[in-house]
């Protein structure tokens, strides 16, 4: 029996649901941004989650609708997925200013030889110091030293051969520089060369290995 009401032409009003859902996304949405940009590293979505007390698929949405709203409103910042989270990156056509307001120095570039050594460790990781070695034909420790110091690359086990030496492998900052989600996005090494190029920015270093450190003490008193 009718009580006398009609329903609305055309479309229908969104359910209940429907609508605390949508209510949710939006309430997500500043406060996913507020924490992305107080943060100097990615964020992964599930540390989002936990912080937001959200569950995937509402923060999933609200991480998108951020990313649709820096596309559209022709912001000097993008929001992308890198090295395993999330992270506000300045756009770039907008890198020769920011070098050049920031005053990049050639001290925080990178040499050809650790451009060539990272490449190396980028293709053939987990790779040995002797084995970089063989690949280039020069000694290699004060160079790789530098890539560790910058967070570049880090150890990952010891190889079982006669001296047990480090592996070494290229870091999530590695990604992170270079706008990576994953080592399965890596260019041809002829697009990675051109790449590698750009300034690696200073940091606190980690603990250098022992044996690192001394390899590349001593290929400094022989030179």
């Amino acid at each position: 029996m009718s009580d006398g009401t009609e329903e609305p032409e055309g479309e229908s009003a969104p359910d209940a649901p429907e609508r605390r859902r949508e209510t949710r996304v939006d309430v997500l949405r500043p406060a996913a941004e507020a924490l992305l940009f107080s943060s100097p590293r990615p964020v992964s979505e599930k540390d989002l989650a936990e912080a937001l007390e959200a569950d995937r698929a509402a923060l999933t949405a609200a991480l998108t609708g951020l990313q649709r709203q820096a596309d559209a409103a022709g912001r000097g910042v993008r929001l992308e997925q890198v090295a395993g989270g999330w992270r506000y990156v300045t756009r770039p056509e907008f890198d020769s200013l920011l070098r050049k307001f920031h005053e990049v120095t050639e001290r925080s570039r990178l040499s050809l030889a650790a451009l060539e050594t990272l490449a190396i460790i980028a293709y053939r990781q987990p790779i040995t110091l002797p084995e970089i070695q063989d690949i280039r034909g020069v000694n290699s420790a004060s160079v790789l030293k530098t890539l560790f110091e910058k967070r570049l690359v880090t150890t990952a086990g010891r190889k079982p051969v006669v001296g047990t030496p480090f592996f070494y492998k290229t870091t999530s900052d590695f990604l992170v520089r270079f706008g990576l989600k994953e080592l399965g996005e890596l260019p041809k090494p002829e697009e990675l060369a051109e790449d590698l190029a750009a300034t690696v920015g200073e940091e606190p270093p980690p603990e250098i290995p022992a044996e690192l450190e001394a390899a590349a003490a001593k290929e400094d008193e022989e030179t």
